[in-house]
């Protein structure tokens, strides 16, 4: 079955050149578009898209409230929401990943990244990590006053500590696994119950969890 996929930005032009380039792929299909945050609620709650490509900045309501309305949705399986952004460091890109947002992405990023960005996000495998997504999370997460310690992260095993910090450093189960000498499919095992453990939902929630509690 085909990744499906739904875009979601004000600028037509930039709707019709993402859809034309996604649509040119054989795994992957174009549901939809919308030009606001409450069209593509509409759009993502009648099509259940895999991934969502969501501008940040969007008429009527933002891209930030669309894409904490659809991931607050209980559909299974749930649709991943991909930020999409002209900044390289955008304050509202943060949060989308503190409610669940799997990644962003920058709107000029080469056109084979974009593909391999809705690919990655559509199997669940990591938080995006083109070089600034590090550098967006370090500075952002430095100007905010971090909270106080979480309790939960005395529940994760030194292992799954370790896997963590490597999830926080934007790797994937294969780079994780050869970088602790174990299979990727033990590494998946590790992941899943850390983030059962820590009440997240999935590794971009991670990587911001690693960073306001000192973990990186």
């Amino acid at each position: 079955m085909p990744i499906t996929v739904v875009i979601a930005d004000d600028q037509a032009m930039v709707r019709q050149g993402f859809s034309a380039l996604l649509a040119a792929q054989p795994d992957l299909s174009v549901l939809g578009d919308a030009a606001d945050g409450v069209e593509a609620v509409e759009v993502c709650r009648r099509v259940r898209p895999d991934v969502v490509l969501m501008d940040v900045r969007m008429p009527r309501k933002d891209g930030l409230w669309a894409a904490e309305q659809i991931l607050a949705s209980s559909a299974e399986p749930p649709t991943r929401v991909l930020m999409l952004t002209t900044f390289d460091i955008d304050d509202y890109v943060y949060e989308a990943l503190r409610i669940g947002a799997s990644g962003f992405l920058l709107k000029d990023a080469p056109a084979d990244e974009l593909v391999r960005a809705v690919r990655v996000v559509a199997a669940g495998e990591a938080l995006l990590a083109p070089s600034i997504t590090r550098r967006l999370i370090t500075e952002v997460t430095a100007n905010r006053r971090r909270p106080s310690r979480d309790d939960k992260l005395d529940t994760l095993t030194p292992r799954e500590r370790e896997v963590l910090d490597l999830v926080a450093d934007g790797k994937s189960n294969a780079e994780i696994g050869a970088d602790l000498f174990v299979t990727e499919q033990t590494v998946k095992t590790h992941v899943s119950s850390l983030l059962n453990k820590l009440r997240l939902r999935d590794r971009a929630q991670a990587v911001v969890f690693a960073y306001e509690n000192g973990i990186k």
